[in-house]
């Protein structure tokens, strides 16, 4: 049965590289036709808490809001180890830090702020672009660096005070969950196994073939040095990409607080 899903999802590099072959025909989408939007993540997880798009990108802590009417898939996940948010301030700068920039509210670098740093007494949402630059101009005391911000920070005048992949990493010894790909219940078991299936064909495409996606990814990305779109690509999609497994549940649950997903 052929269908026409809704579907939003990041410029970033990793969600465009393993999304091409779908947007671009190259594999096999089993009657499956996709109506592609490309947000900023915060506005991402906007998006599914208003019941926009049938499948989209979301932050793995916006699921225990959204939990009744989206399901995680398996496939597509942001998840790994040494890829978490960096918390960055100004060179030289020596005081607290009392105001903080985050990519958005409901995003994961926000959540894990909360856990790993709850004296930062507050923490102010930006378009996660903008960040790096606000800081450097004294905008606030530090900021949080998601995407391509976070291989590049070091040509501004900024420096890293905490990676906070790496101290999940220290409390849990587990990988860190940062995003997900989310499908709306009401379409049903069959689409949603459907839509994992296409998914991850997608993926496998895209690492069997990874030159083919480098146009579409340029045409979307922040920062457009080659170097710095491998990078990207090679720290977040990873086998938890291809499949969340036992450890990359454990991840989500301990972070959401969720019993199953």
């Amino acid at each position: 049965m052929d269908k026409t899903l809704r579907l939003s999802i990041s410029p970033c590099p990793n969600d465009t590289f393993m999304f091409d072959a779908i947007v671009n025909g190259r594999i096999d989408c089993e009657g499956l036709s996709f109506e592609v939007e490309y947000h900023d993540i915060e506005e991402l997880n906007h998006g599914v808490e208003a019941l926009g798009p049938d499948i989209s990108k979301i932050s793995c802590a916006v699921l225990p809001a959204i939990k009744q009417h989206y399901r995680l898939l398996d496939s597509g996940a942001a998840l790994g180890r040494g890829n978490g948010p960096l918390l960055v301030r100004r060179k030289g700068d020596k005081g607290a830090i009392k105001h903080l920039l985050v990519p958005g509210e409901h995003t994961t670098a926000n959540a894990l702020v909360g856990r790993l740093f709850p004296q930062i007494e507050y923490r102010e949402p930006m378009l996660f672009s903008k960040i790096a630059e606000a800081v450097e101009r004294g905008d606030a005391d530090g900021g949080v660096l998601i995407h391509e911000g976070r291989f590049v920070y070091e040509r501004r005048n900024l420096e890293l005070v905490a990676d906070l992949g790496v101290e999940w990493e220290r409390q849990t010894d587990l990988p860190l969950p940062l995003g997900g790909i989310v499908i709306k219940r009401e379409l049903g078991d069959d689409m949603r196994s459907r839509v994992e299936r296409v998914l991850r064909r997608s993926i496998e495409y895209a690492f069997d073939n990874p030159s083919l996606s480098r146009d579409y990814i340029k045409a979307h990305a922040q920062e457009m040095e080659d170097d710095v779109i491998e990078k990207h690509i090679a720290l977040f999609v990873n086998d938890f990409s291809l499949s969340l497994g036992e450890q990359g549940r454990r991840a989500i649950t301990l972070l959401t607080g969720l019993e199953e997903l």
